[in-house]
């Protein structure tokens, strides 16, 4: 152990309150509970007659994620498509507007400080509501900092009487402190949450919700034609059948935040391998790297089996800038590297379509999965929570979601990618079914949320087509002839 890490560890022991994560907690709700106090005598943007809705997405877009990207891009066009261009002005956080050029037509994107309590609460101060958009939108599983910022945006609204959304989120498991804040701040929102097992979480914390999915299904990438120009230019011949593999780095979860380490870092530039932003670091250490190489091993047994029996071309995607590191570690496992796709060198439009372009699909990415169901690619999951093993339920496919500290991993990715490849059919055609109850699901959700801004601002003056008893399919965003192949096939 080094020095930097000696002195690290005895003064963390010492000085508890050098717990970032718990300050910026604490510095989040004194704005919460200060705007509460100022709304007295300074309510912020209220929303009148004749003027459109201000709405904020609170967000992590930025990160090239491609999937938190493509469900706010959706969510968004579901928007424009209920309140229409004149009736809503919206808005986005980012936290680098030049990986986020290009996406989210007519939003204003306004770019996230890392320190942001200040920040929020004054953006909110000036608008007439608030959609938090994050999928992961209350655990402690990746970062509480990420957490806190959709508690705080929700809160901030919640106590300036504003609109509280919380669009097709998850809660999961949270730490005390992070907890504590759902409770006392989300109590007056609405919270939408994609699956039963959030809305439980959140019941027990006395926070309305409703039921609702993910907003990605109704995505609509590039065209067939310029996924294959990609694959092709990675090397693909044309006909073989195409292998997607989308490995995570699934043990150095959640980031936390370390101070002194973070100085140190500025001053020396170590544990570079290890930092994520600011005084944010990765979960690491040899225990992390034996589990990383143990999940990594078990894909590399299971695919270089596979394709022993089955002649495939075989991509790595990074759904994520992050995964990168991931995908080349995974290459180094194999007798002959594989091309990679990264979405830090292509944007979401072409990621999604070169998914749908493939055969198979295996991913510890749940966007992954989600994205490429529209096109009917047959996908299995191994999981590092209980996101892709939920989903895989809602298939119908429970066995096709494995675990990522399975220590038989290799010989049951076998396994299943065998049985994506001989009972495909049956996987492909379950995979439709569950696309077409979930586009019904998120009409619903567009229906829930008209009776809710109608409920705030009777005078708002939706299309009278939306809300109440309406059709949910038409609350959807228009939607591609592949989505309403589907829903054909599927009604």
């Amino acid at each position: 152990m080094g020095l930097f890490d000696r002195v690290s560890r005895r003064v963390k022991d010492l000085v508890s309150q050098a717990d970032a994560d718990l300050a910026l907690q604490a510095s989040m709700a004194t704005a919460i509970e200060l705007a509460a106090t100022r709304y007295a005598v300074d309510p912020g943007a209220q929303w009148s007659p004749g003027e459109p809705l201000k709405l904020l997405f609170a967000g992590y877009a930025g990160s090239r994620n491609t999937g938190a990207d493509v469900r706010v891009e959706e969510m968004i066009r579901q928007f424009r498509h209920l309140l229409g261009d004149d009736l809503a002005e919206l808005s986005i956080l980012t936290i680098d507007p030049a990986m986020t050029r290009g996406y989210f037509r007519t939003v204003r994107q306004l770019t996230l400080p890392k320190i942001y309590p200040r920040f929020i609460t004054e953006v909110v101060h000036g608008v007439h509501g608030v959609i938090a958009c994050e999928g992961s939108m209350f655990k402690s599983k990746f970062a509480n900092a990420l957490s806190t910022l959709m508690v705080g945006a929700l809160g901030l609204a919640a106590v300036e009487n504003k609109i509280a959304v919380g669009y097709g989120g998850e809660a999961g498991k949270m730490d005390p402190s992070l907890e504590a804040m759902v409770r006392r701040y989300c109590r007056d929102a609405l919270i939408i949450a994609r699956n039963a097992e959030s809305r439980e979480v959140l019941g027990r914390l006395g926070v309305e919700s409703r039921a609702g999915t993910d907003t990605a299904w109704t995505f609509t990438p590039a065209p067939r034609s310029r996924a294959e120009a990609v694959l092709r230019k990675l090397g693909w011949d044309g006909e073989k059948p195409v292998l997607a593999v989308c490995p995570i780095n699934a043990f150095w979860w959640p980031v936390k935040p370390d101070v002194l380490r973070g100085a140190a870092h500025f001053v020396t530039g170590g544990w570079a391998e290890s930092h994520y932003a600011g005084p944010y670091f990765h979960h690491d250490g040899p225990e992390v790297q034996e589990r990383q190489d143990a999940y990594l091993d078990g894909i590399a047994e299971g695919v270089t089996a596979f394709l022993a029996e089955t002649d495939a071309f075989v991509v790595l995607v990074g759904m994520e800038m992050l995964d990168r590191r991931a995908c080349d570690a995974l290459n180094t496992r194999f007798r002959q590297p594989f091309p990679l796709l990264i979405s830090d060198e292509h944007d979401m439009y072409e990621m999604v379509a070169v998914l749908r372009r493939c055969r198979w699909l295996v991913s510890s990415r749940y966007h992954a999965i989600v994205c490429s169901m529209p096109g009917g690619v047959a996908s299995a999951g191994i999981t590092m929570d209980e996101r892709i093993r939920n989903l895989m339920v809602d298939r119908g496919t429970p066995e096709l979601a494995l675990e990522v500290e399975d220590p038989e991993l290799g010989s049951k990715l076998l396994h299943t990618l065998r049985s994506l490849r001989d009972d495909e059919a049956a996987v492909v055609d379950g995979i439709e079914r569950c696309v077409a109850n979930n586009l019904v699901r998120m009409g619903q959700m567009g229906v829930d949320l008209v009776d809710h801004l109608r409920a705030r601002h009777p005078e708002l003056p939706i299309d009278p087509r939306f809300g109440g008893s309406g059709d949910p399919l038409d609350h959807l965003p228009p939607l591609n002839d592949d989505l309403r192949a589907v829903l054909q096939r599927h009604s």
